[in-house]
């Protein structure tokens, strides 16, 4: 009793000092804070839509509910379905959810041009699986580890290649990153340009096929699916060869920043014999893009047959090369475990998309848009730098796949409107999209990239902070601005495939 009843007796003559807020306390106040704010404004939209509003007053709260279950990382297909089908309510009643509910799974997704997402998916994964990655980075290496730079733009021109064969932007720099950036750091180059180098080695995964975001633009935007592929072939080169240009301009200028001149001359004498043999042991990627890129530029396949081609062919390429040390089979399940899944998640986007379409076509916010970009009489030019700049904004803050979701229904009339090829939008998008997951503070590929390079067997014992990541890919944006101001005054680049085409 006593020692219990001390403190109260004290309590009067010494005053408790509260906690010290640290770093800790603040930054859990601040989340806190953000996500009651976020709550309140879930709320208050919800509220919104059920309320006797005009129909665009309701699209604009179904939007903004929306926006915030996205923030609030609900998955990104159900901040779609949600919002559209509770402004489909308030705005006809249940009689057109439900008729919406009965009839658009199965009209969305029972598409046979839609058949070609997972014949894609399944060859990406069965490739990422068979640890083509390191054969195809030392055939870069030979080739190209002689230039300033070399190594890195070595890493560039591999993760063109993976893309071709992957279709994955994360896939191909968690897996170049875990083979080039040691490599670079043993060969003295700066850690930054060694992340940067990685980094953009993932952005063409998106644009050359197979790419499931163009896939999915395509079906958002209600164009064939095998020419919006072969639009991004033109544009995911360009960002090849612009950012290897970079690259080697980084090495010549920036001192030190891409190792010793003993680094480049022990890359420079790698025998032609060396540089033949690791060309010919990446047959399956030459294989895999004529199959794909041929078959559907010469319109010898659909867009479905050269995935379902593609997809046998890569069946093939794990058992030859796991044969030495076997689990073909096992490689082959979850390849097929992990398209099941992938396309599942895939599917339920498409329904999200043309949910959300249908409540803005109800409430008037396509053409009310369409409408505003016209009354402000920007031309085709003016229009897209504007775009240019709305998606760098955008991309501080959404994935890709939310901004494309977000952004494409409701441009679709004024791009028409602009005689804008909506397959060269496409690739515009995509590429949009691909910077946006470089851009702080979503960064998802950033934060990929750091947590590889935390590794010790990655960073070599070296400390590689997160600033650095953001800074690597700061030191890349203007060469990406380039690119997006080549396309718009050359959209050709992105449209001559698809216009030549057969398929």
């Amino acid at each position: 009793m006593t020692t219990a009843a001390a403190p109260a007796e004290n309590a009067d003559k010494t005053p408790v000092s509260p906690p010290p807020v640290g770093p800790s306390n603040k930054h859990t106040v601040r989340s806190w804070t953000v996500f009651g704010t976020l709550i309140v404004l879930l709320i208050a939209s919800t509220a919104a839509i059920f309320m006797p509003l005009k129909p665009g007053a309701i699209g604009c709260a179904a939007l903004v509910m929306m926006l915030v279950l996205l923030f609030l990382r609900v998955p990104v297909a159900m901040t779609m379905i949600i919002p559209s089908f509770a402004g489909l309510y308030a705005i006809r009643g249940e009689k057109t959810v439900v008729s919406a509910l009965t009839t658009l799974p199965y009209d969305q997704v029972a598409s046979w041009t839609l058949s070609v997402v997972p014949m894609f998916v399944l060859m990406g994964l069965l490739m990422w699986k068979s640890g083509l990655t390191s054969t195809l980075y030392t055939a870069a290496r030979h080739w190209l580890g002689w230039m300033p730079g070399g190594l890195a733009v070595g890493t560039n021109v591999a993760g063109a290649g993976l893309a071709a064969v992957s279709g994955s932007t994360t896939g191909t720099a968690y897996a170049l990153g875990r083979i080039g950036i040691p490599e670079m750091l043993k060969a003295g180059y700066d850690r930054r340009l060694a992340i940067g180098a990685v980094i953009v080695a993932g952005l063409p995964g998106q644009l050359i096929p197979p790419s499931i975001l163009l896939v999915l633009y395509a079906g958002i935007a209600e164009v064939p699916v095998g020419k919006a592929l072969l639009a991004g072939i033109g544009p995911g080169i360009l960002v090849a060869i612009l950012f290897s240009i970079a690259i080697v301009l980084f090495a010549v200028f920036g001192k030190d920043l891409a190792g010793t001149k003993e680094s480049r001359r022990e890359a420079a004498q790698v025998s032609w014999k060396e540089r033949f043999g690791s060309l010919l042991a990446a047959w399956p990627v030459p294989v895999l893009i004529f199959v794909i890129i041929g078959g559907m530029f010469s319109g010898v396949f659909t867009a479905t047959e050269a995935g379902a081609v593609a997809a046998l062919c890569s069946v093939g390429v794990v058992f030859i090369w796991k044969r030495k040390t076997g689990g073909a089979m096992r490689a082959i399940a979850d390849g097929a475990i992990g398209t099941v899944s992938t396309v599942g998640a895939v599917f339920l986007l498409l329904i999200g998309v043309e949910a959300l379409s249908r409540m803005m076509t109800l409430t008037g916010i396509s053409n009310g848009f369409a409408d505003m970009i016209t009354g402000m009489d920007l031309g085709r030019v003016e229009f897209l730098l504007l775009m240019t700049l709305i998606y760098l904004l955008l991309g501080a803050f959404m994935e890709p796949l939310p901004m494309m979701v977000l952004t494409v229904p409701i441009l679709i009339p004024t791009l028409e409107s602009l005689d804008i090829s909506l397959l060269w939008f496409g690739a515009f998008t995509v590429f949009m999209g691909e910077l946006a997951i470089l851009s702080p503070p979503v960064g998802i590929l950033a934060m990929v990239i750091h947590s590889i390079a935390k590794d010790p067997k990655v960073n070599l014992g070296k400390n590689i902070p997160l600033k650095d990541v953001f800074v690597a890919s700061m030191w890349f944006l203007p060469m990406a601005i380039v690119v997006v101001l080549v396309l718009i005054f050359f959209p050709e680049i992105s449209t001559y495939l698809p216009d030549r085409s057969g398929g």
